[in-house]
């Protein structure tokens, strides 16, 4: 799994980490969830806001 694979990290993330809430999550937690997500595979010099925002956006919106 790549930074680039926001599907499959929500998916991971709504499967590992049911008990966090999107909306309240600040972007280094988010990035470290990521990173520590099994099969993530990615380096960290990749990730940026946007990624980051495309992530918690696809996250709140499969909540809903």
């Amino acid at each position: 799994m790549k930074w680039i694979d926001t599907y499959e990290i929500v998916d991971a993330l709504l499967e590992y980490h049911p008990e966090i809430n999107p909306e309240k999550i600040l972007f280094t937690d988010l990035m470290n969830l990521v990173l520590n997500l099994k099969g993530f595979d990615d380096e960290l010099e990749k990730c940026n806001e946007r990624i980051l925002e495309a992530i918690q956006a696809l996250w709140i919106e499969e909540l809903d």
